[in-house]
């Protein structure tokens, strides 16, 4: 079987009408990325759904795993949402590796405004994808 990105991912595929189409910056050792969440990403009335903002702590841990060269998969994660974000305010994703075991990574994740209030976090557990399989994913901007 084939993990393959066909670029219909909801947070970084180019090709998906409705996705977010968020680039990546990994820089060997942690990830991040930029949001400002529109009116269609609200829950309440002016407040982005927590949903949305999980999906940014999931996808960044994710990614972060397959930039350093360990594709994974998202079995265990727990989610702090701490403050509200409004629409229209502007949020880095950041992301880490905090152990690395055989089969599992552990991460951590957190989103944070840019006066460094963090309105969520995230710890956590990736299982690595066997050999067998193969995740295929160039979208990452990596400093040289």
């Amino acid at each position: 079987m084939e993990l393959t990105d066909d670029g219909y991912c909801f947070v970084c595929g180019p090709k998906n009408p409705f996705g977010l189409k968020l680039n990546f910056l990994f820089n060997g050792n942690t990830i991040s990325t930029e949001f400002t969440p529109k009116k269609e990403h609200q829950g309440y009335y002016n407040i982005v759904h927590g949903g949305i903002i999980s999906t940014l702590l999931d996808e960044a841990m994710v990614k972060l795993a397959i930039a350093k060269g360990t594709p994974a998969v998202t079995a265990h994660m727990e989610i702090r949402l701490k403050k509200a974000l409004n629409v229209g305010e502007k949020i880095t994703v950041y992301a880490e590796i905090t152990k690395d075991t055989k089969k599992i990574l552990e991460a951590y994740a957190k989103a944070v405004t840019e006066n460094d209030v963090i309105i969520a976090d995230a710890t956590g557990k990736l299982l690595k994808v066997s050999s067998a399989f193969k995740v295929s994913d160039s979208r990452f901007d990596i400093p040289r």
